[in-house]
């Protein structure tokens, strides 16, 4: 009897110290939503301070896109060599400088280089939450573990609409800016005294310390998932970033770099950076579109919950194709509101309607998916650099879309632009249904065998469909 109470408060400590842990891990996800959010709003004062062209106003909004290409480039490298703990905390020191130096900006030039070191942190936050959870979290709970970064990044950005209506009325963005040091000295306080992962740790030569950690986040039986771990190691090649080149992983790397395209180029952030920006023009003040997008954050969040409360039920692949298939209808009908005149007043609401709708859809679909698979779907010896490659294409479509946003608009109007992104989110449905593998309820390392043993060519068309059968 007293060996089983000990168990039992084991487990139940267990239970407590990995959700602590993820949850503490996914504020990087927070610093990222934060920085994404926030712009938008502080983006309406900044120009009563400094006089910048359109070109200016585009470099200030995707300096934080470069940095984070920069910090996804060279990320997921420093995740394997340095460990996913220590690349945490080096990413809240980052963000600390970066949103403080925003503040303090004297020019123009000053605030751009304050936005680079932003991005940077959260080209790194990117990478290594969704990667450190995956890792440190059980098969069964993985998948809501993991998403708990996403719903952070919706927090984030929920968060940063609050502060931006809270400065509204005095338009004092140097506050909005600064107020992201907050986040990263939580982060990087909480972070000091949680493990690294168990993976890195077995791979680095740390058996007993890798044993130790999955003694404090597990149930199940420890010798059999270190063996798993074991094997695993056993087989890398050694070979780094150009295994992923091989024939095994490519349809892994295809999966990871189409879907990190496909969140970006159906509009997600253009809607997130401008949509103040969109809701004033149907005629709404400063204020009160500010006020507008508080609602869109919250759709974001409730939805990124829901999302979690089903990815490890439903799974995945069935999550993101529902998702990915309300984001081809929605900008069409935001696309119809901006062409048909005469709304008046009703238009900047139906607008706020589609937007709603929109980022709902992503929220339960693309926004967690894309952040889970890529945490998964890799082996353990390319996962840090292998995520750093998917996630710098995905900062480059961030950069891209966010550049050519206000391009777009000015030439083609805001219709043909809405309907644009209802066309690539067609285009993304149709690789979702022939690409993407169901990874629900799976070790790391029984993913990993599939690709090794072919199993898993379930990263194209045929095995994508086998496994959902399976359910």
């Amino acid at each position: 009897m007293a060996t089983a109470n000990t168990d039992d408060t084991q487990a139940s400590g267990g239970d407590r110290f990995i959700y602590l842990t993820a949850g503490l891990a996914a504020l990087n996800g927070l610093l990222f939503g934060f920085d994404t959010g926030i712009i938008s709003g502080a983006f309406l004062y900044i120009n009563n301070t400094f006089t910048m062209s359109p070109l200016v106003e585009g470099i200030v909004i995707s300096g934080a896109m470069a940095g984070a290409a920069f910090g996804a480039a060279t990320g997921g490298k420093l995740a394997d060599q340095i460990g996913r703990r220590r690349l945490i905390l080096l990413g809240a020191v980052v963000f600390f400088i970066g949103s403080l130096t925003m503040a303090i900006a004297p020019t123009v030039l000053v605030l751009v280089v304050g936005r680079l070191i932003d991005g940077v942190a959260i080209g790194f936050a990117s990478i290594v939450g969704p990667l450190y959870i995956s890792e440190i979290a059980p098969p069964k709970i993985r998948g809501a573990l993991t998403s708990l970064n996403q719903l952070m990044v919706t927090l984030g950005i929920l968060i940063s609409y609050f502060v931006n209506y809270a400065f509204a009325d005095t338009g004092d963005w140097r506050l909005m800016l600064g107020t992201g040091m907050i986040p990263a000295v939580i982060l990087a306080l909480g972070m000091l005294k949680m493990p690294e992962s168990p993976r890195w740790l077995y791979e680095h030569d740390q058996p007993d310390a890798a044993r130790a950690v999955l003694k404090r986040t597990r149930e199940s039986d420890i010798d059999a998932e270190m063996d798993e771990i074991k094997k695993t190691v056993d087989k890398q090649s050694g070979n780094g970033l150009s295994d992923l080149f091989e024939s095994w992983l490519r349809p892994a790397l295809i999966v990871g770099l189409g879907l990190a395209v496909f969140q970006q180029i159906t509009g997600i952030n253009a809607v997130i950076y401008y949509a103040p920006t969109i809701l004033e023009s149907t005629g709404f003040g400063s204020s009160t579109s500010i006020f507008a997008t508080v609602g869109i954050g919250v759709i974001n969040v409730v939805m990124t919950i829901v999302a979690i409360a089903l990815i490890d039920r439903v799974g995945r692949r069935r999550l993101l194709l529902v998702g990915v298939g309300g984001m081809v209808v929605t900008p069409g009908v935001l696309g119809a509101v901006f062409y048909l005149p005469g709304f008046g007043g009703i238009l900047g609401w139906v607008a706020t309607g589609s937007l709603m709708l929109f980022v709902a859809f992503f929220a339960i679909g693309l926004g967690p998916v894309f952040w889970l698979l890529i945490s998964e779907i890799y082996p353990l010896s390319v996962r840090g650099s292998a995520m750093g490659t998917v996630t710098v294409a995905n900062w480059g479509a961030n950069l891209l879309v966010s550049l050519a946003f206000p391009v777009l608009t000015a030439n083609l109007g805001k219709p043909s632009t809405f309907w644009l992104f209802g066309i690539c989110s067609l285009l993304a449905f149709v690789f979702a249904y022939r690409m993407v593998p169901e990874t629900k309820g799976r070790s790391l390392e029984a993913i990993e065998a599939d690709l090794r043993d072919n199993v898993s060519d379930s990263v194209g068309a045929t095995g994508t469909e086998s496994v959902p059968s399976r359910e």
